[in-house]
This record gives structure tokens, sequence and C-alpha cells, in this order.
């Protein structure tokens, strides 16, 4: 039985995993449908962005530091 989309509170430890998950590119798939039944689109979207920006960022810092 899923709930509706609005009303999925998945804890942030979970949708964090997921998103790493997606990141690597392996999940398996009872973990997948799982996470597609818990979890909120719009709260695995926002982390997912935020992790891409921090990942940006500490690629420029790299190199910003290695260049130095």
């Amino acid at each position: 039985m899923n709930q509706p989309v609005h009303q999925r509170h998945g804890s942030l430890w979970g949708t964090i995993k997921a998103v790493l998950w997606g990141f690597l590119g392996v999940r398996r798939r009872s973990d997948f449908q799982d996470d597609v039944a818990k979890l909120n689109p719009l709260h695995l979207m926002v982390v997912g962005v935020a992790m891409a920006l921090l990942f940006v960022f500490g690629l420029i810092l790299l190199v910003n530091w290695v260049v130095r």
C-alpha cells in the first residue's frame, strides 16, 4: 500500500543514503522499491542538488589547492 507522495516522510539519513547510492549507480531492486514507497521525491531532489553542489565545490577547492 503506497502513500500519496505528499504524505511520505522518510528519514533524512534514508534520503541521503538513497542519493549516495544513486550517485554510485548501484542499488538492489528491493531497496529501490522500498525507497520509492517511503521517500518523498521532493526531498530526494533537494538532497540530490545539495550533494551535487557540495561535490562540485569540493572539486573546485581541490583543484585550487593543487594548483597553488
